[in-house]
């Protein structure tokens, strides 16, 4: 279903259904940080696990740092795409608990299940090939089969991380992500022990455990993958309020329409985090172009970037939950309060965020380079206040985006994604990184713009939508 057609099947429900109670401000921005706060935390659960892996293998050498690096390219590229399409259950969950229909709940995350089984093996191909692909890029032979080893072990958990990303989307449509939370806090320390005995080895007595350097690296994260979609699916499938769901009945049918439907909404939003990321792939690659410096301090505001991303990613799939929710039951005055309130949380946290950065700059930038590399620093700390406008803006484009997935509403936000990040941002980005006399701080004006325009045209769409569906 097109988020036209549900639009206009909203409307006509709306005359004749009974309306929801109307809340308040206060009331939804309560129950969006509800949402909110536990899948917020979570994300940066996630970069906590990441940032452990790195640190261990940092102790390996410079050699297996670049070479994680390239396989996490090499990986995120596949997860990405599947990773968007199981971002579909969410809406698809949400809508019909709003309409009070479960048995629409439990088929939607049936269906992201089997949708995850039937896509992982082809993307596991790119993986598997991880080490002709980076020949191919250019890069030494030497990282190139080092990347290959971490990807051996990391390819083996992307089927239970993308089921695992489809219990999240059902437990947040019902109101109840905090298992996912608890879930994921209990990994970081398990990833931490798993990747250091798998890392380097461990002996006790008699018992030896070899070292599998970067190889077991990434069955440690395979291992705690499964283990975490194994956690998840036993609260889906024993714990109330969720048992209720009976979300394994009748698990082996393939829901072949909602199939269809799933795709519909979800392919678009896979096209979309595809562009995102490459584009700040791209801009990495322009970075290198100007000088190891310039690639240095990009990192760095980019990895600053990511983490604050976090927070307004999981408000921005509250908001997908909320908006869903009121489409689910025909309330068209709860659909614009949810996104704006959500949209309006977003600019609240990344405007105070964005503040904290500005000022503690220059302390940031000593943080990861320290004392002796001064104009890298400086750099950094220039790009940082640059990205005073990017932190915002793309802490709006990703709640707004999410709103209007609640509606599903994802093939005009995949064009304006092409149009920002690609004609706007990366068109930008070169002209001003290597026509003007700004470098790396053009290129960082560059990808601003685009996420600004991208930004801007998802709250426009937002708005025409709400403003459509209550007629």
């Amino acid at each position: 279903m097109t988020s036209t057609e549900n639009i206009e099947r909203a409307s006509v429900a709306q005359r004749v259904a009974v309306r929801a109670p109307r809340h308040h401000l206060l009331d939804e921005l309560a129950e969006t940080l509800r949402l909110a706060l536990p899948l917020a935390l979570t994300q940066l659960g996630q970069i906590a696990m990441m940032t452990t892996d790195l640190a261990f293998i940092g102790r390996l050498g410079d050699e297996a740092v670049a070479a994680a690096a390239l396989a996490g390219t090499v990986y995120f590229v596949s997860f990405t795409f599947g990773m968007g399409l199981m971002s579909a259950v969410a809406p698809l969950a949400a809508q019909a608990f709003g309409a009070r229909d479960p048995r629409m709940v439990r088929r939607s995350l049936r269906v992201g299940l089997w949708a995850a089984l039937l896509i992982t093996l082809p993307l596991m191909v790119l993986p598997f090939c991880g080490e002709q692909i980076l020949l191919a890029l250019g890069q030494s032979a030497t990282a190139a089969q080092l990347a290959q080893q971490y990807l051996f072990g990391l390819a083996w958990g992307m089927l239970p991380a993308l089921w695992f990303i489809a219990i999240r989307g059902f437990m947040s449509a019902v109101n109840r992500p905090e298992p996912v939370l608890w879930i994921t806090l209990a990994a970081i320390p398990a990833n931490a022990l798993l990747v250091y005995l798998l890392l380097y080895g461990a002996s006790y007595g008699a018992w030896e455990l070899p070292s599998l350097g970067l190889f077991g690296a990434g069955v440690a994260t395979s291992i705690v993958n499964l283990g975490t979609f194994l956690a998840g699916l036993w609260f889906a499938y024993r714990r109330p309020p969720f048992r209720k769901y009976q979300v394994l009945g009748r698990v082996w049918r393939v829901d072949w329409p909602l199939m269809r439907q799933l795709v519909i909404v979800g392919a678009p939003i896979s096209m979309s985090f595809l562009l995102e990321y490459g584009l700040f792939g791209a801009a990495g690659l322009l970075m290198g172009l100007i000088s190891t410096a310039a690639l240095a301090a990009h990192q760095i505001a980019l990895q600053i970037a990511a983490i604050l991303f976090m927070v307004p990613f999981g408000i921005g799939m509250a908001a997908t939950v909320r908006v869903g929710h009121a489409v689910g039951r025909a309330d068209a005055s709860a659909v614009k309060r949810a996104g704006l309130v959500a949209t309006g949380l977003g600019i609240a946290f990344m405007s105070a965020m964005t503040l904290c950065v500005i000022l503690g700059r220059y302390a940031i930038a000593e943080i990861f380079l320290g004392e002796a590399a001064e104009a890298t620093a400086q750099l950094t700390a220039s790009l940082l206040l640059v990205g005073s406008t990017f932190f915002i803006a793309d802490g709006v484009q990703t709640v707004a985006a999410g709103a209007l997935r609640g509606m599903n509403d994802t093939r005009l936000p995949l064009l304006f994604a092409t149009i920002s990040y690609w004609l706007i941002g990366f068109t930008s980005a070169c002209l001003l990184g290597f026509m003007t006399t700004l470098g790396a701080v053009g290129i960082w004006i560059g990808l601003s713009a685009g996420t600004a325009a991208y930004a801007v045209l998802l709250i426009l769409r937002f708005r025409l939508l709400t403003d459509r569906l209550a007629v």
